[in-house]
């Protein structure tokens, strides 16, 4: 019988990995520093055209001058963001699919019976990217200037006004929904497949209203062809400093935030995601993207990939509750 190993060998055999080469020992961090090394893909669960789709547009091509490598927006609308949920959460974990993803993602939960996926258990946060106000915006052609003029000009027309959202059960319906408990309007829901359809609309003068995201409604009310009332964040936004809050035109009380950001599906490495984290945190932090985001209407939001877990847990809890006061149900 051999005697056992004696403690120093035990030592030696300690100091001797200790000295092995970090790429040896860690393989998955030297992984991490030669990655990308092909085209990364971004799943997008609205049409071309919508916030997030702006947001990751933005985003992907400074990827792409950084990392050499092509970013691909695959824009999977449909079902209120559940067919690019779907995809994305099905993709291999490897880093090279990415979900851009926005409140709906923690509503569905909630509204939906039964999900093929499960939007916190498949996904691995990367960051929040921005938060997004959302507009209540008008055509041109109602004669109404303000919040108040609005609901006064609806109250007097109960049923008889439209007004459009991304869809049912979307962030813009709930919003919408919110509007009218608040302030005792009655108003048709029209939904849509995604803001951009709604907007559409919107602009033609099909409905009368709509709560859009700050970056699908912006360009529209500084050419003239929508008219902004009132944002649904506790703060204006810097993209629009004379429009005020809902609260402050006379809703008190009234706040609808919403935000936008990146995760990649369950399993994708940490040393990726780490590394994901800190090229896109990198991006949102520079002065011409900080800018241009504030033009469009987002307030850059960025946080690590655990506070991002957390946050998007505590959202899913939050609307949950909203959901259930406003009656909506999609099965």
């Amino acid at each position: 019988m051999k005697a056992p190993m004696k403690p120093k060998i035990f030592a030696c055999a300690a100091l001797a990995i200790a000295a092995l080469p970090a790429w040896f020992a860690f393989p998955l961090p030297l992984y991490a520093q030669t990655y990308p090394q092909k085209a990364l893909r971004v799943v997008v669960p609205f049409p071309a055209g919508g916030t997030t789709d702006i947001l990751v547009r933005a985003i992907g091509q400074k990827l792409t001058e950084q990392w050499k490598q092509p970013v691909i927006v695959d824009n999977r609308p449909g079902a209120g963001a559940n067919i690019g949920a779907e995809v994305a959460a099905k993709s291999p974990p490897d880093g090279y699919t990415l979900f851009g993803i926005s409140t709906i993602h923690a509503i569905n939960p909630s509204l939906y019976h039964k999900l093929a996926y499960d939007p916190v258990r498949d996904f691995a946060p990367i960051t929040n990217v921005a938060a997004t106000s959302q507009i209540l915006s008008v055509h041109p052609s109602l004669p109404v200037k303000s919040v108040r003029e609005f609901i006064a000009y609806a109250k007097a027309r109960p049923g008889q006004l439209n007004y459009s959202s991304a869809g049912n059960g979307s962030q813009p319906h709930l919003t919408g929904e919110l509007f009218k408990t608040m302030t005792g309007v009655d108003m048709v829901h029209v939904p849509y497949k995604g803001a951009p359809p709604a907007m559409v609309d919107l602009l033609s003068g099909q409905v009368a209203r709509t709560f859009a995201t700050a970056p699908s409604a912006v360009p529209h009310v500084r050419s003239g062809k929508l008219r902004a009332l009132g944002v649904s964040t506790a703060v204006r936004i810097k993209a629009l400093p004379d429009v005020p809050t809902i609260a402050e035109a006379g809703v008190a009380g009234f706040e609808a935030a919403g935000w936008n950001g990146l995760v990649a599906p369950a399993g994708t490495p940490a040393a990726i995601i780490e590394r994901l984290h800190g090229a896109i945190v990198k991006i949102i932090e520079e002065p011409a993207m900080t800018r241009y985001l504030a033009d469009q209407g987002p307030d850059p939001w960025t946080m690590t990939p655990a506070q991002y877990a957390d946050y998007i847990k505590s959202e899913v809890v939050k609307w949950a509750k909203v959901v259930k006061v406003s009656g909506a149900k999609i099965d």
